[in-house]
């Protein structure tokens, strides 16, 4: 199977071929860094990095594009409310998520554009649409024209003359048309601004992500990702502008994911409905949380709760334990590796699991799939490593097997820091967690700390109390 892509403007899957052969532009809408990062901003890094992976793993040569956007209202007031300049406020809430990106093995992007550091190919981008027809400067605003772009909608599947109705043109706004959306704010007294043509001010939202795209990446290129949430009217204004002002198709595929859902609502900053992924790192392993995150179809929404990241870590632990019995298993030499390869029927379980995993990947990168089919793998893993009527092929494959089940999860960002033996924890240590984990079930939370509190006095720390609890040697 060639690989297939589902395109958000085109509602269905089509066959993958990059602008340049052999190469892909890739851009995934980054943070607003009024604040720290939480679990739904992690899903779309995660969901970008298996998705640069898995073409990576194809041949092609990926350029990576996330961005941040530094300045915006809720980042000045954020700024003026602790009474330092806004700039502080977005660098400590960009490390943060940069940190805690690491944390996830999710790989370094080979841009991280700022709006701020594009001012002077925002205002080029807004002369262009100006001359063209698409904008119109009023009131020290620059406002793109939506009527000017026929196509507008098509992302979203909305209407122009529907949009219209029940919207309205604020106070101070120069409007003509209350769709008409801002390029360029005016600047009010007191606020962060850059000159322009048009008066001191800054970019609008929308324009500052079509000018970090076509400067990093060209005016079209192959993927664009970011949340669902993003569809309209970010991504859909993105488009019109983009496309207003070069003629051509600014992203062939739109590659946006689902949400993370908090009790069946989207996690927002904005309504205090959301969880910090500092807070939840120091309860759920890193790699529990990522293997979760990509647990479901990246265009489906996923559920956050403590049972299922409890299931997700018991999971994650069978992969893990099937891996290091692999791991273990003496390797095959000479004749004994022929016959592995010829006759054991391990080996061509594995075979035909790695074909169906890789099938999954070219499907529109289902890696929540493709997790299913590693767990096939551990399961025949586990029958070989725990039968003592095994054959001597099998066990001679045992080895081979282990290596593929690495090589697969590491493809899709697992195991980065697991598979191997660990030293084993003793029972009295091992009870401490049993009934810390049964308190915590209990939410006696005070009892839970006692117990973490003993644990530690014994030497040992403890990671993943939610994706199940284990505990480790203090390092």
């Amino acid at each position: 199977m060639s690989l297939r892509v589902y395109d958000a403007r085109r509602r269905s899957k089509i066959p993958f071929e990059p602008v340049v052969p052999g190469q892909v532009g890739m851009y995934v809408c980054g943070m607003t860094v009024q604040d720290r990062p939480h679990v739904g901003h992690m899903r779309y890094a995660v969901v970008g990095d298996v998705i640069r992976r898995v073409l990576e793993s194809r041949g092609y040569r990926v350029t990576y594009v996330t961005n941040f956007t530094d300045i915006d209202d809720r980042i000045i007031e954020r700024g003026n409310r602790e009474g330092v300049p806004f700039e502080q406020v977005s660098e400590r809430n960009i490390r943060a998520f940069l940190e805690y990106a690491e944390l996830l093995n999710i790989k370094p992007a080979d841009r991280y554009p700022r709006a701020t550091e594009h001012i002077p190919e925002i205002l080029s981008l807004i002369r262009r649409l100006i001359d063209s027809g698409h904008a119109y400067a009023a009131g020290g605003d620059v406002y793109f024209d939506v009527r000017s772009y026929p196509a507008y909608g098509a992302l979203s599947g909305r209407k122009v003359d529907d949009l219209r109705a029940g919207v309205r043109i604020e106070v101070g706004e120069a409007k003509r048309d209350p769709l008409d959306f801002t390029l360029w704010k005016g600047a009010k007294p007191g606020e962060p601004s850059w000159p322009s043509p048009w008066g001191p001010g800054r970019p609008g939202w929308h324009i500052e992500c079509s000018a970090m795209a076509m400067k990093h990446l060209g005016e079209s290129f192959d993927l664009h990702g970011g949340g669902q949430d993003l569809i309209f009217p970010h991504h859909e204004n993105e488009i019109a502008q983009s496309e207003a002002a070069t003629g051509k198709t600014f992203a062939r595929f739109w590659v946006q994911n689902g949400l993370v859902n908090l009790d069946g609502e989207k996690m927002s900053k904005s309504t205090k409905h959301f969880f910090l992924i500092e807070d939840v790192a120091k309860e759920v392993e890193p790699e529990v949380i990522r293997f979760y995150l990509q647990s479901t179809q990246y265009r489906s929404p996923i559920e956050w709760n403590d049972v299922r990241l409890r299931e997700a870590g018991a999971a994650y632990d069978r992969l893990r334990e099937a891996l290091a019995k692999a791991e273990a298993a003496p390797g095959p030499g000479g004749a004994a590796a022929s016959e592995a390869g010829a006759s054991s029927t391990l080996a061509h379980e594995v075979a035909a699991l790695e074909r169906e995993f890789q099938e999954s990947l070219d499907d529109d990168f289902n890696a929540a799939k493709a997790q299913g089919h590693l767990f096939e793998l551990a399961k025949s893993i586990n029958r070989v490593a725990d039968s003592e009527g095994a054959s001597a092929a099998d066990r001679a494959a045992l080895s081979g097997a282990g290596r593929t089940l690495r090589r697969l999860g590491e493809l899709i960002g697992l195991f980065w820091g697991s598979g191997k033996p660990e030293t084993e924890t003793p029972e009295a240590v091992q009870d401490l967690v049993r009934q810390r984990d049964e308190a915590r079930m209990q939410k006696q939370w005070r009892r839970a700390d006692e117990l973490r509190d003993e644990i530690l006095a014994l030497g040992y720390v403890l990671e993943d109390s939610k994706g199940g609890t284990r505990a480790r040697p203090k390092s």
